[in-house]
C-alpha cells in the first residue's frame, strides 16, 4: 500500500513540473522546433548521400545555378518563415493560421535541404559579399536592383525592416490583411529564381526541389489571393 501510494506522489510530481503555460511553455516550443529545424537539416544531407544516382558526381561551382539557387532561396525562404512564424502567432483567423503553419513548416524543410546540399558542396551558406542573383544573368529579374555584374542587394518580394515592424504592430483584420499582402508578394518575388533554377540548374535534385517550390507557391499565390479578395484588399505593388 505505501509503494502504491509512493507511486501516485512520484507520478503527480511528475505531471506538476511539466510546462502548461508562459515563459516556460514558449522556452519550449521554442527549443523543440530548434531540435527539429536540426533534425531536417540532417534528414536532408543523409537523405542526399543515400541517394543513388540522385544527381550529377561532380559538385557544381560556386557561380553556378545549383549553388546561387540554394543560397539566395535559402535567404528569401528564411524572411517567409518568419513572417509565418508572426502571422502564427498572432492571427486569430483559422484560415490564416494554417496556411501559415504549412508556409513554415513547408520552407523550413525546403531551407534544411538546400542548407545541407551547401554543406556537402564546401560553400558557406550566406552571399560572401551581400550580393544576390549573379547566377540569374540571362535572366531579365536579374536586373533587379543591380549592383553592376556581381548581382543585386535584394532580392524581389522581401519585406523591408520597416513592413515587418509594422506588421509586428498590427492586430486583427489589420495585421491579417497585411500579412496576406507581404506574403503574396514574397511568393510572387521568389517564383523567377525558381523557375530559373527548374530550368537551368545542373543537379537534377536542384531542379525537381525548385520545379515543385513553383508548383506549391504558385497554388499559395492563388489562395492568398482568394483571401484578399474575401477582406476586399489589393495585393502590393512587387518591389
Amino acid at each position: 500500500m505505501a509503494d502504491t501510494e509512493q507511486d501516485a506522489g512520484a507520478t503527480e510530481h511528475v505531471q506538476d513540473d511539466r510546462p502548461t503555460s508562459g515563459p516556460t511553455l514558449a522556452r519550449t516550443v521554442v527549443i523543440t522546433a530548434a531540435v527539429l529545424a536540426v533534425l531536417l537539416l540532417g534528414a536532408a544531407i543523409g537523405l542526399l548521400i543515400k541517394l543513388p544516382n540522385s544527381s550529377n558526381n561532380e559538385v557544381p561551382l560556386r557561380d553556378s545555378v545549383d549553388v546561387g539557387f540554394a543560397t539566395d532561396m535559402s535567404a528569401h525562404h528564411l524572411q517567409g518563415v518568419q513572417m509565418a512564424n508572426i502571422a502564427r502567432d498572432k492571427t486569430s483567423s483559422t484560415e490564416i493560421k494554417q496556411l501559415a503553419f504549412d508556409i513554415s513548416s513547408t520552407q523550413l524543410e525546403q531551407i534544411g535541404r538546400m542548407k545541407g546540399w551547401l554543406f556537402l558542396w564546401g560553400f558557406p551558406e550566406q552571399s560572401a559579399d551581400g550580393t544576390h542573383m549573379a547566377w540569374m544573368e540571362n535572366a531579365p529579374e536579374h536586373s533587379h536592383q543591380t549592383t553592376g555584374e556581381s548581382g543585386t542587394t535584394t532580392m524581389p518580394g522581401m519585406a523591408s525592416s520597416e513592413e515587418l515592424t509594422k506588421l509586428r504592430s498590427l492586430t486583427g483584420t489589420e495585421f491579417d490583411t497585411y500579412f496576406l499582402q507581404l506574403m503574396l508578394r514574397h511568393h510572387v518575388g521568389g517564383a523567377p529564381m525558381a523557375k530559373y533554377a527548374a530550368e537551368h540548374a545542373g543537379q537534377s535534385v536542384v531542379r525537381v526541389l525548385a520545379d515543385n517550390m513553383l508548383k506549391s507557391q504558385t497554388s499559395e499565390v492563388d489562395y492568398m489571393t482568394q483571401l484578399l479578395t474575401q477582406r476586399n484588399a489589393q495585393p502590393l505593388p512587387q518591389n
